[in-house]
C-alpha cells in the first residue's frame, strides 16, 4: 500500500520560509511539506544547510538529509546583507510561516526578528527552534540533544536501575522535543489565525519539549512516587513482565505483558505457572521471574519465537535492526517506506512516510540555491531586484 493520505493536501496554500538547519527544523518543514505546504530553505550561499555534507552520503548529497529535505525547494540568501535582508523581508509579505533554529537573538541581530517579520506581516507565524528556550538563565547557551534530554530528566529516566544514564539510539530532543511539538504549535497558530488575524511568535524549547515526554512520570512523583528513576518504575525496567530478553542467537525479544490477561496467556503460552502477583512483586520476587523468563527465552532463536509467538495474544515482538525494517510485514503492507527520484546524481531514494501520511508531491530533496530565482520571481522580486543580489 503506498497512497496519499488525506492530509497529504491539508496545507496546500500554506507558504513557509524555513531558515533552520540540521535536525530538528528541516524535520519539521518536511512534515508541512508532506502535508501540501509549500516550503522553501532560504539558505546561506556559502555553506547552506551543513547537513548534506555529513556522512555516509549518496551521490555526494547525505543521507540524513535526503531522508528529511523532500518536496522543499532552496533560495540562497546571505542575510548578512542589507539587499538579501529586504528581499526576504519582501518574501515574509507573501508567506505565512518561518521557521529558525538559530541562538536566541541572532534574527534579531540579522534584522529579521519577529518584530521587523510582523511589521512587514502581521499574520506571520514564526516558530522559533532552541535548545533552551528564548529566555531564562541559559537563553545564550550552546547544547545538544544530549544536554536537552540531560536537563529535561529524559535522560535520567533511561538506563539500567543503579546504573548509568544510557543515551537513547534517536535524537529524542530534536525530533520529539523540537521538530514535533514545533509542527504543532504552528498549526495550532495558523488556525487561531483564521480567528483572530493576528500571527504568533513560538519559542520552542526542545528542553521543555522533551520533559512534556514525562508528564505521566511527574504525575507519580507529585502523587507520592518515591524518586522516580532510570530501571525502578513500570515502563522503565521495574517489572519482569516489561522488559527486553536474549534469545538463543543473541537477538532480542521486547515483552509487553502488563496487564493480568497478557501475563497469563504469556506464561501459558511458554509452559510456565501463571501468577498474576507477581505483576507486582518486589524487587528480589521481579529479579526471579526475570531470571526465568530469560533462561525460556534463550532456549529459541528470534525467528523461531516469532513464528511460535505469531497466532498467540501475548505483547511479544522481535526487536528488529534497521535493515529489517522495510521488508517486515507491517510497514511493507502499510507502506511506511516508499521511493522518490533523488535528482540528477543520486538516483532513487528511499523515504520514510510520517504518521500523517505518504505525500502526495515529493520532490527530491534541493541542491543549495538550486530555485533562487524561481523562488524570488514567485515572491514579487523583478528581475532587476534579483539582479542586485548578485
Amino acid at each position: 500500500m503506498n497512497v496519499s493520505g488525506p492530509l497529504a493536501d491539508a496545507l496546500r496554500g500554506i507558504r513557509v520560509l524555513d531558515l533552520s538547519r540540521l535536525l530538528p527544523g528541516p524535520y519539521l518543514t518536511m512534515v508541512l511539506a508532506d502535508m501540501g505546504a509549500d516550503v522553501v530553505k532560504i539558505e546561506d550561499p556559502k555553506v547552506g544547510d551543513y547537513l548534506r555534507a555529513f556522512p555516509p552520503a549518496k551521490g555526494g548529497v547525505a543521507g540524513r538529509f535526503l531522508a528529511i529535505n523532500r518536496g522543499k525547494r532552496s533560495c540562497a540568501l546571505d542575510l548578512k546583507l542589507p539587499a538579501a535582508r529586504e528581499a526576504f523581508l519582501k518574501m515574509v509579505e507573501r508567506a505565512d510561516v518561518v521557521v529558525e533554529s538559530f541562538r536566541p537573538g541572532v534574527m534579531d541581530k540579522l534584522g529579521v526578528g519577529y518584530a521587523q517579520l510582523a511589521a512587514h506581516n502581521p499574520k506571520i507565524v514564526l516558530c522559533s527552534i532552541s535548545g533552551f528556550g528564548g529566555s531564562g538563565p541559559y537563553v545564550d547557551r550552546a547544547g545538544h540533544d544530549l544536554n536537552y534530554i540531560a536537563l529535561s530528566g529524559v535522560l535520567g529516566m533511561t538506563g539500567p536501575a543503579g546504573g548509568a544514564p544510557q543515551m537513547p539510539g534517536v535524537q529524542i530532543a530534536d525530533l520529539a522535543g523540537g521538530a514535533l511539538w514545533g509542527a504543532t504549535a504552528i498549526l495550532g497558530a495558523l488556525l487561531g489565525r483564521d480567528r483572530t488575524g493576528k500571527g504568533a511568535h513560538l519559542d520552542i524549547s526542545m528542553t521543555e519539549g522533551s520533559l512534556a515526554l514525562l508528564a505521566a512520570e511527574l504525575g507519580n512523583l507529585d502523587a507520592g512516587a518515591n524518586n522516580p528513576t532510570r530501571g525502578t518504575e513500570t515502563l522503565n525496567g521495574a517489572l519482569a513482565c516489561y522488559g527486553v530478553y536474549k534469545t538463543k542467537d543473541a537477538r532480542y525479544l521486547s515483552v509487553g505483558a502488563l496487564e493480568p490477561k497478557f501475563w497469563i496467556a504469556l506464561n501459558q503460552a511458554i509452559g510456565r505457572a501463571p501468577n498474576v502477583a507477581e505483576l507486582v512483586g518486589n524487587p528480589a520476587q521481579q529479579q526471579k521471574v526475570r531470571d526465568e523468563l530469560a533462561q525460556i527465552f534463550e532456549t529459541k532463536t528470534a525467528a523461531e519465537w516469532a513464528a511460535f509467538f505469531a497466532d498467540k495474544d501475548c505483547l511479544v515482538e522481535v526487536v528488529l535492526e534497521l535493515d529489517e525494517l522495510a521488508d517486515h510485514p507491517l510497514h511493507r503492507e502499510r507502506g511506511v517506506f516508499f521511493e522518490i527520484d533523488g535528482g540528477e546524481g543520486v538516483g532513487t531514494i528511499r523515504q520514510v512516510r510520517t504518521p500523517v501520511g505518504t505525500p502526495a508531491h515529493a520532490g527530491p530533496p534541493p541542491r543549495l540555491g538550486q530555485h533562487t530565482d524561481e523562488v524570488l520571481r514567485e515572491y514579487g522580486l523583478t528581475d532587476a531586484d534579483i539582479a542586485a543580489l548578485r
